[in-house]
C-alpha cells in the first residue's frame, strides 16, 4: 500500500491516513478480506506515530470498512461504497478550496455552474 500524506494539509494526520486507506479500498487496491500491512509498518513508512495510524484504522473499523481480528491483523470488511468515496473527495476539495480563499458557499456555486 503506497500512502502519502500532505504536510501542508490542515486536516489531522489520522484523518489523512483514513482518507488514503478509504480511497485505496474504494479504488479497488484492496479487496474484501484482504489484509492490510501492520499499523507499525504503515507508521514507519509514513514517518508518523503508530498511534496515529491505529486511530485511523479504528475510525475505518467504526465505518464498517475494516475488521480487526485477534492474531490475524486488520482486513478489509467491504468495499467503500460510492458515497463514502465521494464524501472523502468532497472533503478534500473543500479543504483545497479553503487554502485558496474560497468558502463552502463559493464551492457550491462553482459546482452548480458546472454543465
Amino acid at each position: 500500500m503506497l500512502l502519502a500524506l500532505d504536510l501542508n494539509d490542515a486536516r489531522p494526520l489520522h484523518e489523512q491516513v483514513a482518507g488514503a486507506i478509504r480511497r485505496a479500498i474504494g479504488e479497488g487496491s484492496y479487496a474484501p478480506g484482504e489484509r492490510l500491512p501492520p499499523a507499525r509498518d504503515l507508521a514507519r513508512a509514513l514517518g508518523i506515530n503508530p498511534n496515529t495510524v491505529l486511530r485511523a484504522l479504528r475510525d475505518l473499523r467504526d465505518e464498517g470498512l475494516l475488521e480487526f481480528r485477534r492474531g490475524r491483523g486488520v482486513s478489509v470488511a467491504g468495499r467503500a461504497d460510492g458515497r463514502a468515496l465521494l464524501v472523502q473527495r468532497a472533503r478534500e476539495l473543500l479543504e483545497e478550496a479553503k487554502k485558496h480563499g474560497y468558502r463552502r458557499e463559493d464551492l457550491i456555486t462553482i459546482l452548480e455552474d458546472l454543465p
